[in-house]
């Protein structure tokens, strides 16, 4: 799969959205460009303008870990950015080897590590992917999303909840930030692992029914989403501010474990406290959606 389209997308918006007047460079009368000109890239980076119109062309394959890291400099990539721009070149080699990606139809937690989640109890506790599907969870993560549960088709997938599911625009406080972090997330694995059918099958979707999200993918913004607070409206017990934080899995490559925490003695805790004990009760009347750990992964 060529990715040249991609390289050229990312390397042009990126170039677009830094002015001459950020650099101190003169803006003059006669610029036909949004933002900087390939030769001022050229320029800030130490390379031919040439060189630098054969790799924002996508011809990005051989590049020296030395190149691209002046032109994220020169372009003023941020970390994610710059992981971004490192990733697509290695996408781009012809002797790249695609990362080793567990599909989610067939992948399920070891015991130790729905052991792990379970121990976790004040707070929900899951296992995504980059594509995010949800692949494991504690009983308070199951209850906390429960509606994306509820939509058709498996595994559970946060992205398709946010975009497809007008409840996802109840549930998320802020659903303009969240659908930007969602996109966000799944143009940086797209940027790691293009090889990836259930990824592009995913965005596939989710282009041809949202055209929020056609418009936020065509931004090609990337970022690293590791940890923060987030603001939700839960149906069962309302407005939850939580703390969260990620753990990429070393065992697990391109898996990432999170967990929400609210702040002690918040209304937050409490609204947690009282999801939990909603849980246990509901589970305990429909067994079948009891035991995360039990059910299959995907």
């Amino acid at each position: 799969m060529n990715n040249r389209a991609d390289v050229r997308e990312f390397l042009t918006s990126r170039r677009a959205k830094i002015s001459p007047e950020d650099l101190g460079l003169p803006a003059g009368t006669n610029r036909r460009v949004a933002g900087l000109r390939r030769s001022e890239v050229a320029t800030l980076a130490g390379v031919s303008v040439e060189y630098y119109i054969r790799l924002e062309r996508g011809a990005i394959s051989g590049a020296s870990p030395e190149i691209l890291d002046a032109i994220a400099k020169a372009l003023r990539l941020d970390d994610a950015e710059r992981a971004h721009l490192f990733d697509l070149a290695h996408a781009a080699s012809p002797v790249a080897r695609p990362p080793k990606r567990r599909s989610s139809k067939s992948w399920t937690p070891h015991t130790s590590l729905q052991w792990a989640l379970d121990a976790v109890t004040s707070g929900p506790a899951f296992v995504r992917n980059g594509r995010m599907d949800l692949l494991a969870v504690n009983s308070l993560a199951r209850a906390f999303y429960k509606d994306v549960y509820d939509m058709p088709g498996q595994p559970p997938n946060l992205a398709r909840f946010t975009f497809l599911d007008e409840r996802g625009r109840d549930f998320h406080a802020d659903w303009d930030s969240a659908a930007d972090v969602v996109v966000s997330i799944l143009r940086a694995e797209a940027g790691r692992d293009p090889h990836n059918k259930e990824l592009h099958d995913l965005v596939g979707e989710l282009s041809t029914r949202s055209q929020e999200f056609r418009r936020r993918w065509s931004s090609h913004n990337v970022r690293h989403h590791g940890a923060g607070f987030k603001t939700f409206r839960h149906p069962i017990v309302g407005e939850i501010t939580v703390a969260y934080e990620g753990l990429e899995m070393a065992a697990e490559p391109g898996l990432t474990l999170t967990i929400y925490s609210a702040e002690p003695g918040s209304p937050s805790e409490q609204a947690l406290r009282l999801l939990a004990s909603w849980a246990a009760t509901e589970y305990a009347q429909h067994p079948g959606q009891q035991q995360p750990g039990k059910q299959p992964a995907g």
